[in-house]
């Protein structure tokens, strides 16, 4: 039996990198976060899973300045294993827990390109399970999908929720990956379900989306549709450089950890600074809840066969970094966002409006 244990999602200040070598400012800013929020956050529970939110390693200068592609990916983007994951090992070892992270990474298949990769370590800082991302944040974020080399991706992993949704099964329970702008569509989660996830990892998430509540209502609800947890740490003070002096919460705050209800069991609405978020995870209350329910254990009337008619007709292209690199910030609206809002319209899915 998986006895209840405490959840901790740092909430870090993070410093925007030029190249690899400065990742070692935050590297050092987090072992002294983990150490405050695991000693406070054990005086109740033992902490048994720390989550370090998406951008903690390298913050997000590849989106904000709209950085070229191979360049960011030769001179910031980390291997995985790595030196890096190295480090965060250390701090898994030190402190007995699983640890869940992410980086703008390589693959080394792919030369010149860099994938945004989720990546969980176990107890004895071995790297578990890797998450590619499958919904960037576009049309700002530059980094490659699956979708976007989708079929050398099934014929190198296959087409099955594994390759493209990973979930690993460990002492403390089933653990999936679900990125930022990942948790925007309900998909996302439902894959991380039907493979088996029990815990999963969301963060993190820009203002004015965070402060409008839209982190919160998706991650709430992503959790109670599918009967999961939903650890949403999200990122505190940003200085695009590390010698910056200005400060910017560019994220809002509202980190939360939601139970398999969509209830909150840890919340820290501030984020000017760096901080963390704790909560109980309670895995054996969530697998009689599933086993027991007659109603609110959704998934297991899925009706299957109405739902795959949604879904026939292709709408996103796929395949569309298999030959060149992503798209500059300009060029991704121009190309993609007008034409993939006009092929709504032109299929009546939406109506065009009239002013």
């Amino acid at each position: 039996m998986i006895k209840p244990f405490t959840a901790v999602g740092l909430v870090p200040t993070i410093r925007g990198i030029r190249s690899r070598k400065d990742i070692k400012i935050n590297l050092e800013h987090l072992k002294h976060l983990v150490k405050a929020a695991n000693w406070l956050s054990s005086l109740s529970i033992p902490v048994r899973l720390i989550a370090i939110p998406e951008g903690a390693l390298q913050a997000f200068n590849d989106e904000v300045l709209d950085l070229d592609h191979a360049k960011f990916a030769k001179e910031c983007a980390i291997d995985i294993p790595g030196d890096e994951t190295e480090e965060l090992g250390k701090l898994a070892r030190e402190w007995d827990c699983f640890l869940i992270a992410q980086a703008k990474a390589r693959h080394p298949d792919w030369k010149n390109r860099f994938f945004n990769v989720g990546f969980i370590l176990d107890p004895k800082g071995k790297v578990i399970l890797k998450h590619y991302k499958v919904s960037p944040l576009w049309p700002v974020e530059h980094s490659v999908c699956p979708h976007d080399v989708y079929d050398w991706w099934i014929e190198k992993h296959g087409r099955n929720l594994q390759a493209f949704w990973p979930v690993v099964d460990t002492e403390i329970g089933r653990l999936g990956i679900m990125m930022a702008n990942e948790g925007s569509y309900p998909e996302n989660a439902r894959a991380l379900a039907m493979n088996g996830a029990e815990i999963v990892y969301r963060a993190s998430y820009p203002h004015p989306g965070s402060g409008n509540d839209y982190f919160e209502i998706q991650s709430a609800a992503r959790a109670l549709d599918n009967n999961i947890y939903v650890i949403a740490p999200n990122v505190g003070t940003y200085y695009l450089f590390p010698e910056e002096t200005t400060p910017i919460d560019t994220f809002g705050g509202r980190s939360y950890i939601f139970n398999y209800k969509g209830q909150k069991v840890g919340k820290l609405e501030y984020s000017g600074g760096s901080s963390y978020v704790a909560g109980v995870i309670d895995v054996e209350a969530l697998r009689d809840h599933r086993a027991r329910a007659k109603w609110d254990n959704w998934m297991k009337d899925l009706r299957t066969e109405l739902y795959q008619i949604v879904y026939e007709k292709p709408i996103y292209p796929k395949n569309l970094y298999m030959k060149r690199e992503p798209f500059k910030h300009a060029a991704y609206h121009e190309k993609i966002t007008k034409k993939q809002i006009a092929l709504m319209h032109e299929r009546g899915i939406w109506k065009e409006p009239e002013r």
